[in-house]
């Protein structure tokens, strides 16, 4: 079930990723109503693209619970997963995933492809997006903005 305040500290940690000058996406799982890991794309920190908000985020759910299910957590993203972070958030077993905005080019939860159809797996997650899209599509225009004219 979608709470905001959640959707709110994942748009704050996209915005602390623009600051260290990665892609501005950011992470949260929850568990009893509680925070229990973070995570921003740290991509170009790690030199390696799997670094994304939602896998560190997953890593350290898991690292923090001692198991790799996650089956009564939740995960909020600022943005819809990719292909890799659906598969893998199926595969953790997350019961939920609530997005900000959509990815129009590479969105694995129904822009592009869609991971999360119901029985096209062996776990289902539910899905939905659109939540706070502007305020989500906003810091990531705005980064790729200043970025276009850093490279010319």
């Amino acid at each position: 079930m979608y709470d905001e305040k959640f959707m709110l500290r994942a748009l704050n940690l996209a915005k602390e990723a623009d600051a260290l000058d990665e892609v501005p996406v950011g992470a949260v799982i929850v568990k009893d109503g509680e925070i229990i890991a973070e995570g921003i794309n740290r991509k170009e920190r790690d030199l390696v693209a799997t670094h994304h908000a939602e896998m560190i985020a997953i890593e350290k759910a898991a690292k923090k619970l001692g198991n790799w299910w996650l089956e009564d957590c939740e995960i909020y993203v600022t943005l819809e997963p990719c292909p890799m972070c659906a598969m893998a958030i199926v595969l953790s077993r997350i019961k939920s995933v609530n997005f900000g905005a959509y990815d129009p080019k590479s969105g694995g939860a129904g822009s592009v492809v869609n991971i999360f159809e119901k029985g096209k797996f062996n776990h289902y997650v539910e899905c939905s997006g659109g939540y706070m899209a502007a305020e989500c599509g906003k810091v990531l225009s705005e980064y790729f903005k200043r970025k276009r004219k850093k490279d010319k």
